[in-house]
């Protein structure tokens, strides 16, 4: 069962939020077995960074993520060198360990390449949507307009990655699915903060490009989700609240 973190202090000596203060502000999660433990650990610090419950530039030490995974500090050094070879963490010497606080340039390389992937994607999807599928889209389309409604930026992401991702299973191409899913969880990471700012017009987008892959008008797809994913790059840099390195 979940157990209240002890509160610590918000703000480190820098004045950014330290991750005992995020994580003091929601309830523990333990992590779940018989999973081997640090991949489970890894995991679950992932989705922490994913969700930007742990937002980046925030400091992470390792005894406070320890108490709040219910683990050793063993598990969370392992998971937080893996998530430094992934781009995740900044490991800085004498410092230690923070999320990465990604530049605009990683953020346009990133988003750039996804659209490349999703517009071929739809592309393809246009043509081999069956009418059971176009339902499914639909009903994934209801859910993220329900989560837009709720005000719930969670199920917003994750409603957001679902439409996008069956959209992808659709295209029938395994090649293009697996570099796909190369990017799934760093755009999470870069939609969370967007989210319900463009919430109104990403799922009107969404609307227009589920027509279109029901009308098998692969060209308009093809546009669509171009328009799509560009408009969500400008939104990620225009962003009130844009951090900086």
């Amino acid at each position: 069962m979940s157990q209240p973190v002890s509160p610590l202090p918000d703000r480190g000596p820098t004045g950014r939020r330290t991750a005992k203060g995020a994580l003091g502000s929601t309830p523990a999660k333990r992590v779940e077995r018989p999973a081997p433990l640090r991949q489970v650990v890894y995991e679950a610090l992932a989705e922490l960074i994913i969700n930007r419950t742990l937002e980046p530039g925030q400091h992470l030490v390792e005894a406070d993520l320890a108490e709040y995974l219910g683990v050793s500090r063993q598990p969370v050094r392992e998971a937080l060198q893996r998530l430094q070879s992934e781009g995740w963490v900044d490991l800085r010497p004498a410092q230690g360990a923070f999320v990465h606080l990604p530049t605009d340039e990683e953020a346009d390389q990133l988003l750039s390449v996804r659209s490349v992937l999703e517009t071929h994607s739809a592309k393809l999807a246009a043509g081999r949507a069956t009418e059971d599928d176009v339902k499914r889209l639909w009903e994934l389309q209801n859910t993220g307009v329900k989560a837009l409604a709720d005000e719930d930026t969670e199920g917003l992401v994750a409603a957001n990655a679902a439409l996008h991702a069956f959209i992808t299973e659709l295209s029938g191409n395994a090649v293009l699915a697996e570099l796909i899913g190369l990017v799934d969880r760093r755009v999470r990471w870069y939609y969370t903060p967007i989210a319900r700012p463009r919430g109104h017009d990403a799922w009107n987008e969404h609307d227009e490009l589920i027509h279109a892959i029901s009308d098998k008008d692969a060209d308009a797809a093809e546009q669509i989700m171009s328009r799509h994913t560009e408009k969500t790059r400008q939104a990620y840099h225009e962003r009130p609240d844009t951090p900086r390195p």
